[in-house]
């Protein structure tokens, strides 16, 4: 069995803090007695898209993760990345409700980590030497036993 030990660990965390979120806005319609959509109330919107905004993102940062972590293995730099990603959204969901240096931070390490995994992800597979390998294919015949 093959182990991603970095993938899931921040795919686990990246789970945590989504249900977290999720709390912000319950909590948030529960305080503002918002029952359905966002009634137009600036606190719920910001806690949805808060949360939204850590969805549309995580997916693909998970991806990339798991695809550099196998083709890769494991390393202090992707460890670094992703607990760097989680950081990063926690920062913009706190700057959401108007710590807005904590919003921008948020968005700005969501970008360097979509891109570092990214450019990792296309040097590892340009840059890394492949052998060609021809296969001879051989005709055989089958004999009937007598």
């Amino acid at each position: 069995m093959m182990m991603l030990p970095i993938s899931l660990t921040i795919a686990a965390g990246a789970a945590l803090l989504n249900i977290w979120l999720a709390m912000r806005v319950s909590r948030a319609r529960r305080q503002e007695e918002v029952w359905v959509g966002d009634g137009g109330n600036e606190r719920v919107i910001r806690r949805m898209r808060a949360h939204s905004n850590f969805i549309e993102n995580t997916a693909l940062v998970l991806i990339l993760l798991v695809l550099v972590e196998l083709g890769l293995g494991s390393s202090i730099w992707l460890w670094s990345a992703g607990a760097f990603y989680l950081v990063g959204r926690i920062l913009h969901a706190i700057g959401m409700d108007g710590m807005m240096w904590g919003r921008m931070a948020g968005a700005i390490i969501t970008m360097l980590t979509q891109l570092g995994l990214a450019i990792t992800a296309l040097t590892a597979v340009y840059t890394t030497p492949t052998g060609i390998v021809a296969t001879e294919v051989q005709e055989t015949e089958v004999v009937a036993p007598n």
